[in-house]
């Protein structure tokens, strides 16, 4: 799949409704699309949930408007060069500051912290406080499925798909929405505000994975509804 969005590229032919001067997508969510890798799985599985996807980058930027996802694949350095030469970090800061909801895939969720031990000269976005650091145990990286354990009775406990080699250390323990045992006891999930985060790839869950994007989607969509 080519991922290069140009300006007003979306996935699919847009259904939109016109209330005054403005136009509204609707069962819209906006992509950024860093070069960071799985843009295309997690596209597809917006598609198999009935969802508009807009590509954002440097020359078309997100709106503000509607759920923003953030995939990413690599290396935590390379994906926080690629927002911040093209303006993108700033940009989620903001979005995030104004209560847009926002979800962090891989890599994704990991910039969302302060550093990781993966490129100790970049710094993360910073939105939660803490650190990402490389398993410790096990065969590095992890990869499989794994089962994983929902701290939040309204997200439930299933069995996700793991490609990793680090994980987040929050230093808020409340943030942590879901937690996996790899050797030992980790943070898969995070959870504050309007920004969540998952470690797994959810696009490459089955039927749990597709089940989390879509509470994820509907949350959110109430959310901004509610606005």
């Amino acid at each position: 799949m080519n991922t290069s969005a140009p300006k007003g590229f979306s996935m699919k032919t847009e259904m939109t409704q016109r209330v005054g001067a403005t136009s509204l997508t609707l069962k819209q969510v906006e992509v950024i699309d860093t070069a960071g890798g799985n843009v295309g799985s997690v596209c597809r599985a917006l598609e198999r949930l009935e969802y508009d996807i807009r590509l954002v980058n440097a020359t078309c930027a997100p709106t503000g408007n509607v759920p923003v996802i953030l995939p990413g694949v690599g290396a935590f350095g390379k994906v926080m060069g690629n927002l911040v030469s093209s303006g993108m970090d700033t940009r989620i800061k903001q979005l995030i500051a104004d209560g847009v909801p926002f979800l962090g895939i891989c890599v994704g969720l990991q910039v969302l912290f302060e550093c990781s031990e993966e490129s100790p000269d970049v710094s993360g976005l910073a939105v939660l406080p803490g650190a990402v650091v490389r398993l410790k145990k096990g065969k590095v990286p992890q990869i499989g499925w794994n089962s994983v354990t929902s701290l939040d009775e309204s997200w439930c406990s299933g069995y996700a798909y793991f490609v990793n080699s680090y994980v987040a250390e929050p230093l808020q323990p409340e943030v942590v929405l879901y937690e996996s045992e790899y050797f030992q006891k980790i943070c898969v999930a995070v959870k504050r505000g309007n920004v969540t985060g998952f470690q797994f790839h959810p696009e490459k869950s089955g039927t749990f994975g597709m089940g989390l994007l879509k509470q994820w989607l509907d949350e959110s969509n109430a959310k901004l509804g509610s606005n």
